[in-house]
């Protein structure tokens, strides 16, 4: 039996009275537990009534986080791992004890500014077709941020990696990969919801499956829309509801590591969804655009001495991703058991 199979159906029965929709947030921390308050504490205040459950699913955070949230959210169901399982198995664990018929994963450096979460239950209950749906994502002072994508391609790797995508921002052709053609001011279909907040079906979720656990951290919310585009069900840009995200509230204890766990992540997509011709174009791609960084900060160094320690963290971090994809191996990635 899958861990899928497992997930109870909470579905109303044929001819009993309508209820309203259960709705079950799964919300992964890892330290940081100043965003983590500010999170909770938000959700509670503007969604309280709204939600079903809360499961919260920690990954041996050592900052005192599970402890704050036991005392100032004792309503919240907590979930304390021994380890670091990484975001998508942690999240992973939170589904497979969630009973809503709308799952929502949100990052812990999530702010809600308001309710947002009925007004996208309502479309998600409106358009059959559409089986995750994902809001605009604002920054601190409010401006609509990216948080959708294309699927990668060697074209739009490529176009990223020489800066075509910045000459012609507005060019579906040449701004293909993070949708700089997109305003995001316009709700529609699209073909990848970064993942910092994703509300999914019940029904969707069981056709589709769960997160791949074996992307640790980054690059599992573009396997899971290739895979619900797969299962023909709709990813959705929902632009009438919005929330904060400040972005990086984990990964800033350790940024040279999860950059490179970002690119690491990449190529498991890669090696999992396309054939070896296209994995060394991405790798090509990949090592020319982190050459020409590489140039441009040696010469940024040398010319502007003020901008040396900046420009030296910049230097690192594409040496150190050169001498990775020096050392990437060719291999199919296989699916995992529970993400099928």
């Amino acid at each position: 039996m899958t861990a899928l199979s497992r997930m109870p159906d909470s579905f109303p029965i044929p001819g009993t009275r309508p209820r309203p929709a259960a709705i079950s947030i799964v919300i992964v921390v890892w330290n940081a537990k100043k965003y983590v308050a500010e999170c909770l504490g938000s959700l509670r205040q503007h969604c309280g009534g709204i939600y079903s459950e809360v499961i919260v699913v920690d990954n041996a955070s050592t900052d005192g986080t599970p402890e704050m949230i036991s005392q100032m959210f004792p309503e919240f169901r907590l979930i304390r791992n021994s380890e670091n399982l990484g975001f998508a198995k942690a999240n992973n664990i939170g589904i497979i004890q969630a009973s809503g018929d709308y799952v929502c994963l949100v990052n812990s450096d999530v702010k809600f500014l308001d309710d947002c979460i009925s007004p996208m239950v309502r479309y998600l209950a409106d358009h059959p077709e559409a089986g995750m749906l994902g809001p605009k994502m604002l920054g601190e002072n409010g401006e609509v941020r990216r948080s959708t994508m294309r699927f990668p391609t060697v074209w739009n790797n490529f176009c990223r990696a020489i800066g075509i995508d910045y000459l012609f921002k507005h060019s579906r052709s040449f701004g293909g990969l993070l949708m700089s053609d997109f305003d995001h001011q316009t709700t529609a279909h699209v073909e990848v919801l970064n993942g910092w907040f994703l509300m999914v079906k019940r029904n969707a979720l069981q056709r589709v499956g769960l997160l791949d656990p074996q992307f640790f951290m980054y690059g599992e919310d573009v396997d899971w829309c290739y895979r619900f585009h797969l299962a023909g069900e709709g990813v959705v840009f929902f632009s009438e509801a919005g929330a904060i995200h400040y972005g990086g509230a984990s990964s800033s204890n350790a940024p040279l590591r999860f950059y490179l766990e970002l690119y690491r992540a990449t190529w498991q997509y890669w090696r999992k969804h396309h054939n070896g011709i296209a994995q060394l174009g991405f790798l090509m791609a990949f090592a020319v655009h982190h050459s020409l960084r590489l140039i441009g900060s040696s010469l940024l160094y040398l010319c502007s001495p003020s901008q040396r320690p900046d420009t030296a963290a910049k230097f690192r971090r594409s040496l150190a991703c050169l001498q990775w994809v020096s050392a990437a191996r060719f291999r199919h990635l296989e699916t995992s058991e529970k993400a099928a």
